[in-house]
Parts: structure tokens; C-alpha cells; sequence
């Protein structure tokens, strides 16, 4: 590659800042044809390899044939990364345009290479476009690196993972090269050479421990008990001719016991092992920017973690790539960790002149016989972070390159789950059995085991774990959350601004695998007391279909007393609901006002009957009258018989209800109410937010000014910056009140194509602010393995969707006094 500047800062509008002088540009790679007869090894799938680089030029020679099975233009992407994950160079290998059922294709190749300062594990990222299994090329790399493993980590499949090891070099012998479970594993190989008669197995010694007959079938099987010792690692299996697909447990397919679950290391080459499964995820994160202002002090945490199932020590410094400046460890430079034990380091630093940039190097050493050793890096930017600013729309997220690498975004607020806002605007966040609560000075992590009674005689609970992370908040500003108190489905009610809470058991019900959704506010729908609850029981799945799921609806009514909370009978909806899928766009299936709940669900259909999408209905119950008026539907969300198409509803100032239906891939169609505050007067026709669009999961709520707010992933296809596959995107979408639905605009570009999904969610606060919550999520398992933890972000428009900024800290703190807001 050569220097330049980047073209992915260009395309972000930004400047190369956090390439350290070493932003390169993508050029058109060199590609070369390498002889089969030097080809040593390749294998199908995607993932990528890991390197322990000592100092010195680090060259990696990456090939790739196409197999031409379908009709695909596979361009693979290789990237190099360093081990705090700065992309150090980037190469593409291109379909070889050939047409499909031709054969094999020749072994293209291209070479990748970086000087290495400073020992550590670099890595190699290998994706394919439009091939997110590698089921349509075979490829491998040869190195100067004496040390690597190579991790087979396809794209995800909704399934039990599993990641074969495909052998695709038939014309040479080879070996797979692993680290066997503790205990009793099988292997087993399929589609093995007609003259393949055994596969043999050596331990690390070379002593052969198994010689596996190949049936007539071409398959071969066996199992190894837990008392063949383990003494002697890695293991070997050698194959005369490199060709089958082989499933070893424990490391191509787990059990949930098993350390190294996801993880398919291996190598062909038994010298070239090393101890990267035991020292995995050593240090994190990998790369810290951090701004401030000329001379001031603070504290950065880092990780180290022991992925090893034995007791270790470490030992931590500093290095500077240049002259030293005011960095230094808290706390001892020695750790002593048990087995999967993760302990946190800061580092505290000082901030230097204006327009200077500091960087130094943390490095993590184990004090045993693997000779390990890698680091992370921390960066020091006087000034202010561009995070700190509105967005250049869209924002492209690069490989390894996400919110604060790029924007020096780095949250002093909760970001496990979307942010609601209680009367008085306050900021809570719900994740599992905590909640965060703003209280006026700093967040407090409130354990709600600690902080939660039986409202039956206050006794104390063991365990509490939300069943949903949305937060209610009734017009008295009390508090509600749907948790599992001591396994119990129950309603939790606080008085007290989330100090306390009350457990009040929800009415039992029938039936397994039970979900939950509650009204919160999106807008115009302030609680007069406790939230509507739905229940969605699941009853059967299709064993042909498979999305096609069946539940029971129930509409779960609480009230409130004084201080009790009583429940009527639950009122059934619907029993062939298609369920709700929440993850992303978690979107609100019940609004409510004046004592008039509204109520919107998919039901799934015969699947031998011809409809265009999963029919959409919403009802609404009368709580005075205790009446369930009739169903109105209000549109079809394609495909039909798909769980992913949950519908959303809200209300606008004036209480007339606005409908999206669930859609998986397709338009969302879009209904009003004819009357305000009822789902039985009539509704217009449903209408579709625009030709071609491909949406699915809906965030939905309603602005100050009845403006209807929509985020989406929206599917792309053959455009920059993926312009050989289809891509998604997070978007947004608007319609202003009495108008149009607008063009959706995109937020945020996945690093990769093929496959993604952003765990979004939209809130909106008691200002009209919007807040949507993130999480991109790559299809690829090599790379969210890479990164443990989540890289959930914030996003703020204070303009109604005409600006987007990352949250800021001030940004959630911006109260009004209670009841300012009301409808």
C-alpha cells in the first residue's frame, strides 16, 4: 500500500488522525498468480489467522481460487492489523471472472507487510463478499512469521455454531494442528480422497496415539477418552491429501462446559503453534483516543484478562514510542489472576499542549514458559473531540475502527441499554439485574436484589433480572419495571425515585418460553398510573417454516390501589400472534390513554393460503367500560409467517394512533386512525414508507410537533463504500405531521458487508429529544470474537432528526420541573 490519505477518513469527511503518520490509502492490490505447485495448503470458510511477531518486516502472502460453484462475485478482503488493532494495510483479491461450473480457478495472490516496533500479536481479518460461509473460494497465506494459528470463524447462521474445518488442497498431504479438550472428544471426517485408507493422530511429541480407518464412504470417526493424556499439545491429524471437511468437539463444535467455545484455532504447520488461546483477549481494549484539555489529568482503565484454566501471574508496563511523557500505572506492575479472572489497570496521564498528541503503549506480559507478550495503546489529544460535534452523516464504521477511534467517543454514562427519562427528564438505564439512575450529581448502579421487597409482607428476594430493560414512569413519576423476582414474572413499583422498589407477582399464566413487552413513552402517552403489560406465551413452532411461530397475546392490566397494585384477569388478544421480536428497534405494542389501551400484533396465517405479509391488527380495551372493541387491521408486513415482523404504535398530541407493520426486508405500511383515541372508527389505508425500501425492526415514536420518528435497518446494495454485496444500515425516517413520509437517511455504515444488525433502540426524552442506542454487530464471527464486550453507542438529536451528535453527559442531564410535560 502506499501512503496517503485514508479512504475511509475521506469518505467520513475526517482527518487521518489516529493512523500515527501511517494512513495508507487503498489502492488497487497487486495481484499475482501463484503455482499451484507452491500452494501448501487452503481451506473454504472465512475468519482469518493470528500472528506472534517479533521485531522485524512481518510479510503475509494471501491466496485465494475461486471454486465457481455459483454465481457470485467473491472479492476477498484482507486486512492486517497490528495487535492494538491499527489497520496497518489492506488488500483485495478480485472475482477471477470466470463463469460458473468452469471449475477451479487459479490461486490469486497478494502480498501484505508491516515493520514491527515491538513484539505482539498482529492480525489477519479475511472476509468475502457476497460469501459470508466461504463456501465459494479456498484460501490460505504463507509467511515469514514463525509463530500463527488460524481461527475459521464464518459468517452466523441461525443455528448451533459450528465451524467446520473445510480441507480444499487435494493434491498435497497436510496436517490440522489443535488443542484437544480435557475430556473425552470425538473427531470425524467426511468427504475424504477415494485413496485416503486411514487418517492418523500424533501428539505434540509425535507419537501417534490414533490411526482412523476411512470407509468406503470416504469418512472417517473416532473418539478419545479423557484418560489419554493431554501431557504432550497440540495434537495433530495428518491427512494424506488435503481434502474433506472435519468436525472436532471442543473445537469446530462445543458443549457448554467447554473453555474455548467459539473458538476454531488451529494451524497446519505443528511448529508454527503457539499459546493464543490461554492469552486471548490479554489486554483490552485494544486502543484508547482520549481528549482534553492542555495539562489536564484523568485515569484510563484497561483489562487484562487470564483465558488460561490455570492461576497466572503478569506482569504490566509502559513504553513510549518516542520520548516519555507524564503516563504511569496505578497500583502494582505485577498481577496475579485466577483461571478466567479479568482484573482492571488504569493508567493515569496528563494532557499536552494544545494540538499535541501522546501515545504510549501498555504492555502484558505472563510470567510462564509461553514467551507471550502484546500490548494496547492509549492516545492523549489536546483539544476537543469530534465526538463532541454533530456527525457528518452518514457515519462509515471501518474495521477495528468504530465511534472512539475515530471520534474520541468515550462515555461517562451507562450504554449497556437505551436511556428513558423519568417526568422530571431524568436519565435511567436498565440492563439485567441493575439499574443505573442519575441522581443529580453522578449515575448510581442500584442492585435491585438489594433494593427490591415483596409487596406481600416485605420480605427480601434473592434474585431479580429485568425481563425487558424498558422503564415506565406514570405522571407521579413512579417507577416500573417487569423483572423475574425468585423466578416469578412480577411488576416492580418505586415511590421513591428508584430507591425501593415493591415485587407485586404478575397473574400466572400457561405455557413455556414466556416474553414481555410494557408501554413506556414515545411521546404523547404520560401513564395515569401502572403500564399496561403484554404477555406473549409461545404455543408451537413450524417444523417447515422456519419463522413461522405461534403465541398467545395477553393484555395484563395493574392498578393501583394506595399503595397495592392489584391485577384483573388477563385479557386474551390473540392465540396465533407471530411473538415479539425485540432486539432491535424494540418496538412499543401498546400505548394507552384516558383509560383506552391500544393494543397492535401480527398474527401468522396457513402457510397454504396466498397473502402478501403477516396481517397486522390493533384493538383497543375500554378500562372503564372493561371492553375489547373489535379488531381493525391496518396492513400486511411481508413476508408472511415471520417472526422478525413486529408492528409498533404511538399516539400524537391530539391522540390519533399511527401504525408501522413488521416487515423482514420490505416497506413498512403505515395506517392512522379516522378517530382519535380508538382503533374501532376506521383507519386509512395502509400505505408503504417508499418503493424498494428494505426495512426491518422498528424503533417508532412521536415528536413535540406529532413528527413520526422511525429507525430501521435498511438493506443496501453494490454502493460505496460496499459496492460488490449488499450491506445494511441503521436509518432514520420521518414524517412530518400532515405530510409525506420523507426519504430515509442513513446513519450508520457497517465495517463490512454482507450481514449486520444494530441492536437499536429509540427513545425520545420529555424535551422531544431523540435517543437511539446502538450496537453494530457484524455477521462475521472472527471479528466479534476479537472484541469482548459490547461497542453499544449513544446517539442525541436535539432538532428532531436533523442533526445527530454522540451523546455527550450533558446532553442526558437537561431536567424540567414534574409535570411541565403532560397529555
Amino acid at each position: 500500500m502506499r501512503s496517503g490519505f485514508c479512504v475511509w477518513c475521506c469518505l467520513a469527511g475526517l482527518t487521518c488522525l489516529f493512523c500515527f503518520g501511517e494512513c495508507f490509502a487503498i489502492a488497487e492490490s497487486t495481484v499475482t498468480v501463484l503455482p499451484e505447485e507452491e500452494v501448501t495448503w487452503a481451506v473454504g470458510g472465512a475468519g482469518g489467522a493470528y500472528f506472534f511477531a517479533t521485531e522485524g518486516t512481518l510479510t503475509i502472502e494471501v491466496y485465494k481460487r475461486d471454486l465457481h460453484r455459483y454465481n457470485r462475485v467473491t472479492e476477498l478482503r484482507a486486512i492486517l492489523v497490528s495487535p492494538d488493532r491499527r489497520v496497518l494495510d489492506e488488500a483485495r483479491i478480485p472475482d477471477d471472472g470466470l463463469p460458473t461450473g468452469k471449475g477451479l480457478g487459479p490461486f490469486q495472490m497478494v502480498r501484505l507487510e508491516t515493520k514491527v516496533d515491538r513484539p505482539g500479536v498482529y492480525g489477519l481479518n479475511i472476509t468475502i463478499s457476497q460469501d459470508r460461509y466461504g463456501e465459494e473460494i479456498a484460501w490460505g497465506f504463507r509467511t515469514n512469521c514463525p509463530h500463527y494459528v488460524v481461527e475459521t470463524a464464518r459468517g452466523h447462521r441461525d443455528e448451533a455454531h459450528r465451524e467446520p474445518i473445510v480441507l480444499l488442497h487435494p493434491e498435497k498431504p497436510g496436517d490440522v494442528v489443535f488443542l484437544p479438550r480435557p475430556g473425552e472428544f470425538g473427531l470425524e471426517a467426511t468427504g475424504l480422497a477415494r485413496d485416503t485408507k486411514a487418517l492418523q493422530v500424533f501428539d505434540g511429541r509425535g507419537q501417534l496415539l490414533a490411526e482412523i480407518p476411512v470407509t468406503a464412504e470416504g469418512t472417517a470417526s473416532h473418539r478419545f477418552p479423557a484418560k489419554v493424556s493431554r501431557d504432550a499439545v497440540p495434537w495433530r491429524i495428518h491427512f494424506p491429501r488435503q481434502q474433506g471437511i472435519l468436525h472436532i468437539d471442543g473445537v469446530t463444535q462445543w458443549e457448554s462446559g467447554d473453555r474455548y467455545r467459539d473458538l476454531t484455532v488451529w494451524t497446519p504447520q505443528p511448529s508454527a503453534w503457539f499459546d493464543w488461546l490461554p492469552n486471548r483477549w490479554l489486554i483490552t481494549p485494544y486502543r484508547r483516543v482520549v481528549y482534553g484539555g492542555p495539562g489536564e489529568n484523568g485515569t484510563m482503565v484497561f483489562r487484562v484478562h487470564n483465558n488460561a484454566p490455570k492461576a497466572r501471574a503478569f506482569l504490566v508496563s509502559l513504553e513510549f514510542p518516542q520520548e516519555s511523557w507524564p503516563a504511569s500505572l496505578e497500583g502494582p506492575d505485577s498481577l496475579e489472576l485466577k483461571p478466567g479472572e479479568a482484573r482492571s489497570i488504569s493508567v493515569r496521564y496528563q494532557v499536552g499542549p494544545a494540538g499535541q498528541n501522546r501515545t504510549c503503549f501498555i504492555r502484558v506480559r505472563p510470567k510462564d514458559e509461553s514467551g507471550i507478550t502484546t500490548y494496547a495503546s492509549f492516545t492523549v489529544v489536546a483539544g476537543e473531540a469530534p465526538a463532541a460535534k454533530p456527525l457528518a452523516l452518514p457515519l462509515i464504521l471501518r474495521p477495528y475502527e468504530h465511534e472512539n477511534e475515530q471520534l474520541g467517543y468515550l462515555p461517562d454514562y451507562p450504554v449497556e441499554n437505551q436511556v428513558y427519562f423519568d417526568m422530571e427528564n431524568r436519565p435511567y438505564v436498565c440492563s439485567g439485574g441493575r439499574l443505573y439512575v442519575w441522581d443529580g450529581q453522578r449515575w448510581d448502579a442500584r442492585d435491585l436484589s438489594a433494593i427490591v421487597r415483596w409487596a406481600a409482607g416485605g420480605t427480601t428476594v434473592r434474585s431479580v433480572s429485568a425481563l425487558t430493560p424498558k422503564i415506565a414512569f406514570d405522571r407521579n413519576n413512579r417507577v416500573y419495571l417487569v423483572a423475574q423476582v425468585d423466578g416469578q414474572p412480577s411488576l416492580l413499583v418505586s415511590h421513591d425515585g428508584a430507591r425501593t422498589f415493591s415485587a407485586h407477582e404478575l397473574p400466572s399464566g400457561q405455557g413455556d418460553g414466556r416474553t414481555f413487552d410494557m408501554e413506556v413513552f414515545t411521546g404523547h402517552n404520560v401513564l395515569d398510573g401502572p403500564p399496561p403489560i403484554l404477555r406473549y406465551t409461545f404455543l408451537q413452532a413450524d417444523p417447515k417454516l422456519f419463522w413461522r411461530r405461534l403465541y398467545r397475546l395477553e393484555l395484563i392490566l395493574p392498578e393501583l390501589r394506595g399503595e397495592e397494585i392489584t391485577f384483573a384477569p388477563p385479557i386474551v388478544i390473540s392465540e396465533n400472534v407471530l411473538g415479539h421480536s425485540a432486539h432491535s428497534g424494540s418496538p412499543s405494542c401498546v400505548v394507552s390513554r384516558e383509560g383506552r389501551v391500544h393494543v397492535i400484533w401480527s398474527e401468522a396465517t396457513d402457510p397454504a393460503e396466498k397473502v402478501p405479509g403477516a396481517p397486522t391488527y390493533v384493538v383497543t380495551y375500554d378500562r372503564a367500560k372493561g371492553e375489547l372493541g373489535p379488531r381493525a387491521f391496518v396492513g400486511y408486513g411481508p413476508p408472511a409467517n415471520d417472526i422478525h415482523n413486529t408492528p409498533s404504535i404511538t399516539m400524537d398530541s391530539r391522540g390519533y394512533l399511527h401504525t408501522l407493520g413488521g416487515t423482514h426486508g420490505a416497506p413498512f405500511p403505515y395506517a392512522r386512525s379516522l378517530v382519535p383515541n380508538d382503533a374501532g372508527g376506521g383507519w386509512t389505508e395502509p400505505a408503504i414508507l417508499g418503493e424498494g425500501l428494505r426495512q426491518t425492526y422498528i424503533g417508532l415514536v412521536c415528536g413535540p410537533d406529532d413528527t413520526l420518528h422511525t429507525v430501521f435497518r435498511l438493506w443496501k446494495s453494490q454502493e460505496p463504500p460496499h459496492p460488490l454485496s449488499i450491506f445494511a444500515t441503521l436509518s432514520h425516517q420521518q414524517k412530518p405531521s400532515g405530510q409525506n413520509w420523507q426519504s430515509p437517511q442513513v446513519l450508520i455504515i457497517p465495517p463490512f458487508s454482507e450481514y449486520s444488525v444494530f441492536y437499536h433502540r429509540l427513545t425520545i426524552d420529555r424535551l422531544g429529544r431523540l435517543f437511539l442506542s446502538y450496537d453494530c454487530w457484524s455477521t462475521y464471527w472472527f471479528y466479534r470474537n476479537d472484541y469482548p464486550g459490547t461497542r453499544r453507542a449513544l446517539l442525541v438529536s436535539p432538532d428532531g432528526g436533523r442533526t445527530w451528535k454522540l451523546a455527550s453527559q450533558a446532553d442526558l442531564t437537561q431536567l424540567v420541573p414534574l409535570n411541565s410535560r403532560g397529555n
